[in-house]
């Protein structure tokens, strides 16, 4: 799976967003117990200022004690339309699933389709 907006280093996923204030890419990491951020002018310079701003994060994590990812649950709330709800509801029933199995299912596809 491929993401435009993603990149992986060692393991770790960061988004990629361009500020033009600064006229510069920013890479933030995903999914950790703290901010991790880097800046570059290009994609060997992203590569290389998120590697150098990940260990350092992974030290302080190691000195402090900190899992440095974050634990995801599984669950969360999610708040919609009344009329959204009624269709997914019977969307869900029409396929014979839960409204959670129905939901996980079309947040799964969304997901990897990005």
């Amino acid at each position: 799976m491929s993401m435009n907006n993603t990149m992986m280093i060692d393991g770790y996923q960061a988004v990629i967003t361009f500020d033009p204030d600064i006229q510069m890419f920013r890479g933030e990491f995903l999914g950790l117990n703290g901010g991790a951020d880097f800046y570059a002018k290009d994609v060997r310079g992203l590569q290389r200022e998120g590697k150098i701003s990940l260990k350092v994060f992974l030290d302080a994590c190691a000195e402090d004690g900190v899992e440095p990812r974050k634990h995801f649950s599984g669950k969360f709330s999610l708040r919609v339309d009344p009329t959204i709800h009624e269709a997914v509801a019977i969307a869900a029933a029409a396929h014979g699933q839960s409204l959670n199995q129905w939901a996980e299912d079309a947040l799964r596809q969304a997901a990897l389709a990005t």
